[in-house]
């Protein structure tokens, strides 16, 4: 039987408002992706430099 417990389903607009938060993530990290002057900029100068 492929009957599922009533308390592993999400409603659709559950779903929805799951699915929109991942989307801002995507974006977000996709944006810093694309834009490495300013990750850059916010990185340390040297990072890694005391373990040498």
């Amino acid at each position: 039987m492929n009957k599922q417990e009533p308390k592993d389903q999400i409603t659709r607009k559950e779903a929805m408002k799951k699915m929109g938060k991942y989307a801002a993530l995507t974006a977000l990290g996709t944006f810093i992706i694309l834009n490495p002057k300013k990750a850059q900029a916010s990185s340390p100068p040297d990072p890694g430099g005391g373990l040498g």
